[in-house]
């Protein structure tokens, strides 16, 4: 049995209703820390949590939500870019003695160099050059910029402040109520019975964490375990190819993987782009928790343990979104049956 945590934490969690959020605070909560979720109010928090409205954007929403309040941790979801790290440290009065800034892997995909499985060091490696305004490359490369800076804007604050501060950087999210419906998006095609392309016939290892893995990462720095160093890979600990992921993700789902290989020249010509298989491409990242494991004891789960839980979790939604890239269903269709001709 978990033990007991020594003193119930005052606990501020910005941005807490959604994919990793309402996990890291039913786990706070179960734990007896009082929560405090602040959002623009659109959603509710969690169950057992209190909440507060303000846009986390506007300096002065900020103010007057949180002039003078002091808590033990933050917990920050809403950590973009250098300014909006530097807004909540800015509000006068407010005060942290640990901080826990949820970052990424994309810190790792933004460098020139790119050697994975990613270490922490690597996001020290010099930047890319800025990929071509209004490109997908161009979204992803802001993104982990973006990131960095808030990295280095939350190592500051913690100097200037005495907070000590840790950035969590996460791979893709795995769990339930995923807005980006980039699992989905493979789920709803080995359901519908047609081909599947992959890219590079999916031989390329991919690593993600699950949500319920994060909320217990969480837990165990919120009450103090002993973390060194200033940000740590937290991510599952197997590396398995796409195409076994799509294989495993079948046999849940009780369907044959019909996986057809494609390269990524076959796409453009055929009307479609990297959305046909949201897990292939450069800009998913593959960072190693081995610093995490030696450090505080982190152990992700294994694909085994999450993928049924999740898969469980997309089919039991009552009139799931569909992903973007299934509108060109057709067209994979149609481009999957020429491949598997040749």
């Amino acid at each position: 049995m978990p033990v007991a945590p020594p003193v119930n934490l005052r606990v501020l969690v910005r941005g807490g209703s959604g994919l990793l959020g309402a996990p890291a605070v039913r786990a706070l909560v179960a734990r007896g820390h009082d929560v405090t979720v602040l959002t623009r109010g659109t959603r509710p928090a969690p169950a057992g949590a209190a909440s507060l409205a303000a846009d986390a954007r506007d300096p002065a929403a900020l103010a007057r939500a949180l002039a003078g309040v002091r808590v033990d941790v933050v917990l920050d979801l809403l950590a973009y870019e250098a300014a909006d790290v530097e807004r909540l440290f800015a509000v006068p009065g407010f005060a942290t003695s640990r901080y826990l800034m949820v970052s990424t892997g994309q810190v790792y995909l933004v460098a020139a160099e790119r050697t994975p499985p990613f270490v922490e060091a690597h996001a020290e490696r010099p930047a890319m050059a800025e990929p071509e305004p209004g490109t997908s490359d161009h979204a992803n490369w802001a993104y982990g910029m973006g990131k960095r800076g808030a990295e280095r804007a939350a190592r500051a604050a913690g100097e200037r402040t005495g907070a000590r501060v840790t950035a969590l950087r996460l791979p893709v999210v795995q769990g339930a109520n995923d807005t980006t419906r980039r699992l989905w998006a493979y789920l709803a095609r080995l359901r519908d019975g047609a081909p599947l392309l992959l890219p590079g016939g999916g031989r390329d290892p991919v690593r993600f964490v699950w949500a319920e893995d994060v909320a217990r990462a969480v837990v165990t720095l919120a009450e103090g375990a002993p973390a060194p160093a200033f940000a740590y890979n937290v991510a599952m600990p197997d590396e398995p190819s796409l195409v076994e992921l799509v294989a495993a993700a079948a046999a849940l789902l009780g369907v044959p993987a019909r996986v057809v290989p494609c390269g990524w020249d076959d796409l453009a010509p055929a009307g479609l782009d990297r959305g046909v298989s949201p897990f292939s491409g450069p800009w998913c990242s593959r960072p190693d928790p081995a610093a995490a494991r030696r450090d505080w004891g982190f152990e992700g789960s294994p694909v085994a343990r999450w993928l049924p839980e999740v898969v469980r979790a997309h089919l039991a939604e009552a009139g799931p979104v569909r992903h973007p890239a299934d509108v060109h269903r057709d067209a994979e269709r149609s481009l999957a049956e020429r491949l598997a001709g040749r």
